[in-house]
């Protein structure tokens, strides 16, 4: 008899320095808690088999990690924040991070600026 079961896991090929979500499967299976968590990408093994990991903000590295049971975390989902702030409102800022007020603060000072002339030639 054949089996037909398909894996749920989307097909994707990672590359270094994107970050995912990693289950570790040994720690699931055995009820452990902190089974999951986030990961950056550090080296794509042989074929892309297999990824070796470094959680965050741990550090300790997740040697041949299985795509199986990594998913992508979109950079658009970092960023949802900053995307979609309703910067017009007063208290806008409230919900919002630390890191997205600092990015926005300095978007601001960025483009407020006057445009200065080019340096005069000789």
């Amino acid at each position: 008899m054949r089996d037909t079961a398909q894996s749920t896991a989307p097909v994707i090929t990672y590359k270094r320095g994107q970050y995912v979500l990693y289950r570790n499967p040994e720690m699931f299976w055995a009820g452990q808690e902190g089974h999951t968590f986030v990961c950056r990408v550090e080296r794509i093994c042989v074929g892309g088999v297999t990824y070796d990991l470094t959680p965050l903000p741990s550090g300790r590295q997740v040697n041949a990690a299985s795509p199986d049971y990594m998913r992508l975390l979109p950079s658009l989902d970092a960023m949802r924040d900053i995307d979609t702030a309703p910067l017009n409102t007063v208290g806008a800022a409230d919900g919002m991070t630390a890191a997205a007020i600092a990015w926005l603060t300095q978007q601001h000072a960025t483009t407020n600026q006057r445009a200065e002339l080019p340096a005069q030639r000789d």
